[in-house]
């Protein structure tokens, strides 16, 4: 694994002729993955590679404007159409993922895949399956990081407008519109996909200014009646019952964000929504500064991700789940130093 010139000369050369090539990203996909996923499939479509964009399960419907995204293969849909398309497959791109578990099923049929696989991502401790590994986890997505290997690849050119802001969409969602996790290098990605055309205030209204009136009464129903707020430990915390979700008729992406409310309030650090879903309770954890809500997801709640925002989930009581929480984070945050 690596990035030395050595390994790019033969994905170079790997790639100077078509092939069928599978791009997958992770369960529950979110705007880094998509917006990764789709620019890295438009551009390998301009070598005349045949491309096919997998995800293990629906994308939200916020990035429905996406041209061409609704030909990709959800594979709680369509299993043994994405297991095809992984047989054939003659290069595999694993794109803002470090683990074969975060896809799921597909997992082992990449794992067992002939085809030379590469990983480009920005999470800790990435496992060693890829031949070749472009991961940084300073990089503030993994949309920056694709702009960083076709930079290596040496065909910047092939970066064209629509391109640029397919890429531009992992760069706003993933830095809350470039107010965390930046670095400079961020900004130069940013300021080069703006001289290729990108229009960022257009990309940032079509993924933020979509709320529909039932996501607005959600927001609201959250803020105003499943909030609780822990002062003492600088932290917040919203809960969803299996109830909420038939009340409101919750759907993928209507939840998207809410746990972010938490750390708009002076003083708050650490965010917690805990929803309850049929079969198990799941966690979208949030923190500023040096907390690790990556540490706190791994060591409780078998989960993980990036350092201020991380996922978990587990088989038992939403309220369980919540006691859990609030009784572990006095020590955790102790331990972090506070």
């Amino acid at each position: 694994m690596g990035t030395d010139m050595e390994k790019i000369e033969d994905l170079k050369s790997q790639l100077s002729y078509p092939k069928d090539i599978v791009i997958i990203s992770h369960r529950n996909p979110d705007g880094d993955a998509i917006g990764s996923s789709m620019a890295f499939r438009y551009f390998l479509e301009e070598y005349g590679h045949v491309v096919k964009v997998i995800y293990p399960s629906e994308y939200p419907v916020a990035f429905e404007f996406i041209k061409g995204i609704d030909q990709c293969i959800i594979f709680d849909s369509e299993p043994q159409k994405a297991a095809l398309e992984i047989e054939k497959a003659e290069i595999i791109a694993c794109l803002d993922f470090n683990a074969l578990d975060r896809i799921d099923k597909l997992g082992p049929l990449v794992n067992n895949s002939k085809a030379t696989k590469l990983l480009i991502d920005h999470h800790l401790d990435p496992e060693p399956f890829a031949d070749f590994s472009l991961s940084e986890t300073t990089a503030s997505s993994t949309c920056e990081l694709v702009y960083k290997f076709i930079q290596l690849l040496g065909e910047d050119r092939k970066i064209n407008t629509f391109i640029s802001e397919l890429l531009f969409i992992g760069l706003i969602t993933d830095t809350g519109s470039f107010k965390y996790s930046t670095n400079p290098y961020t900004y130069e990605v940013a300021s080069e996909l703006k001289k290729k055309g990108a229009d960022d205030y257009k990309m940032q209204d079509l993924i933020h200014n979509t709320m529909t009136p039932k996501q607005v009464a959600l927001l609201g129903h959250c803020l105003a009646n499943r909030l609780e707020l822990l002062p003492e430990l600088t932290a917040g915390i919203i809960t969803l019952t299996k109830q909420d979700y038939i009340d409101f008729d919750i759907s993928r992406g209507d939840t998207e964000g809410i746990v972010n409310y938490v750390l708009m309030m002076k003083g708050m650090k650490v965010a917690a929504f805990i929803t309850e879903q049929p079969t198990i309770v799941k966690l979208s954890l949030r923190s500023k500064g040096d907390i690790s809500m990556q540490e706190l997801a791994r060591k409780y709640f078998n989960g993980g991700g990036h350092k201020n925002a991380s996922g978990g989930a587990v088989y038992n009581k939403l309220e369980n789940v919540v006691d859990k929480f609030k009784n572990v984070l006095p020590e955790f945050l102790n331990s972090n130093e506070l």
